[in-house]
């Protein structure tokens, strides 16, 4: 595996979850997104990362990118608006909705290639799929959300993309990786 990513301090993830409530509050509102004035090294560093929200344990929308294309706070913040606003499984959240709402962030390391269940670990890794113009990603908190072992983990990723649950045996590009995965504490209000 590739080495991974230096790990976000505690005051980094502060930074990072701040940044994305604040993202999604401005672009309800229709205001830029927000920038850090001065934000730390680490936080200006190319890195994917996903930002899922929840409404208690009910995911209410979930975007991210895999390869880094700019620093990790910018990923942040638009993933985040986009999350709310943009994944096509939920209606855009609404204004009034976002007190209730908790943030999950996760920190993507690089991508590597695997070939089978033997070199994923339930867990640790999430897995990435993609044939034929089509790709699933699925991090690695699902596997162990849903009970998957690594094979059904493959196949369920697989199904996301589109694909056969088989794909990953004959056609698909299989690649997996960690994450630093970290979240907002309850909301204080429901």
């Amino acid at each position: 595996m590739p080495e991974a990513l230096p790990r976000l301090s505690e005051e980094e993830q502060a930074i990072l979850l701040d940044l994305a409530r604040r993202a999604i509050a401005a672009g309800l509102r229709g205001d830029a997104a927000p920038v850090l004035d001065d934000p730390p090294a680490r936080l200006r560093r190319e890195q994917g990362a996903f930002v899922s929200l929840h409404r208690g344990r009910s995911l209410r929308g979930c975007v991210g990118m895999v390869s880094p294309g700019q620093p990790l706070a910018e990923t942040v913040a638009s993933c985040a608006l986009a999350a709310a606003t943009q994944d096509p499984r939920f209606d855009a959240i609404a204004p009034s909705d976002l007190a209730a709402l908790s943030i999950e962030i996760s920190a993507l390391d690089p991508l590597v290639r695997v070939h089978g269940p033997s070199d994923v670990t339930v867990g640790l890794h999430g897995l990435m799929v993609s044939a034929g113009g089509k790709r699933g990603v699925l991090l690695p908190q699902v596997a162990v959300q849903q009970g998957w072992d690594a094979a059904t983990f493959l196949e369920e990723t697989c199904l996301k993309a589109g694909l056969p649950g088989h794909a990953w045996r004959e056609r698909a590009v299989v690649e997996a990786f960690t994450a630093q995965v970290f979240e907002e504490g309850p909301p204080t209000s429901q």
